[in-house]
């Protein structure tokens, strides 16, 4: 184990990659990345040396993949964001009713943001400076919420449907998703800072939390709940 927190192997153990195995090494290196970025106290700590110790290979094979640490942190957050992306898809496209799209979409974003904290603090955390975390790799984050803000209008009540459009000159809308999206990370968060403190069950939270924004009775959500939990 060396100071900054990573597994020591050095780098003339490893052998070399075959002739066209490359590939091999980026996913190698991306692997690493992704497990120091979770598990480091600090990311911003995350330097291109430690991803090649972590791998155990020399530094400058680095570079044959990746141009610098952006451009391998970006790619990074890529995956993980097309991983989330891949998952709330799924549970809309099992969705047989509006209201089952957006429990699919929010279930799906809980349950892998509580699986997977490490991962969610990198992608969702904003500790680290745009200079280490690429701004244009959170694209794909506006595209998540964009299907939120959708799935919310088509799941709401009448009633919400109506105060939603009519704030803000139509920007009701995507305030009323911001507000909703900002309550499943303020749960996925708590549960994972403060995963032993007495919580309700998490179904529980969600369930209610849904309600409140849609204006949809609790039983409806909870019903649609157990119909996308049935499909998993």
């Amino acid at each position: 184990m060396t100071a900054d927190g990573t597994r020591s192997s050095p780098t003339a153990s490893r052998p070399r990659n075959p002739r066209g195995q490359g590939q091999v090494l980026r996913d190698q290196l991306v692997e690493a990345a992704t497990d120091l970025l979770a598990t480091l106290d600090s990311p911003q700590a995350l330097t291109l040396r430690m991803v090649a110790r972590q791998v155990g290979v020399a530094p400058a094979s680095v570079y044959s993949h990746f141009a610098d640490l952006n451009a391998l942190v970006e790619h990074v957050l890529r995956l993980r964001y097309e991983e989330l992306a891949e998952l709330m898809g799924r549970a809309a496209e099992r969705a047989r009713t509006p209201v089952e799209d957006l429990v699919g979409r929010c279930a799906a974003y809980l349950y892998w943001g509580t699986a997977n904290p490490g991962h969610y603090r990198v992608v969702f955390g904003g500790r680290a400076p745009s200079d280490v975390f690429p701004s244009a790799a959170h694209g794909a984050g506006a595209e998540l919420l964009a299907g939120v803000v959708a799935a919310l209008a088509a799941a709401s009540t009448p009633g919400a449907r109506e105060a939603q459009a009519a704030e803000d000159h139509g920007h009701g809308r995507q305030r009323a998703g911001l507000l909703l999206w900002a309550g499943l990370h303020g749960l996925v968060t708590l549960h994972n800072d403060r995963h032993n403190a007495p919580w309700p069950p998490l179904d529980e939270l969600l369930i209610h939390l849904i309600a409140l924004h849609t204006g949809q009775p609790p039983e409806v959500i909870a019903e649609a709940l157990r119909v996308t939990a049935a499909d998993d």
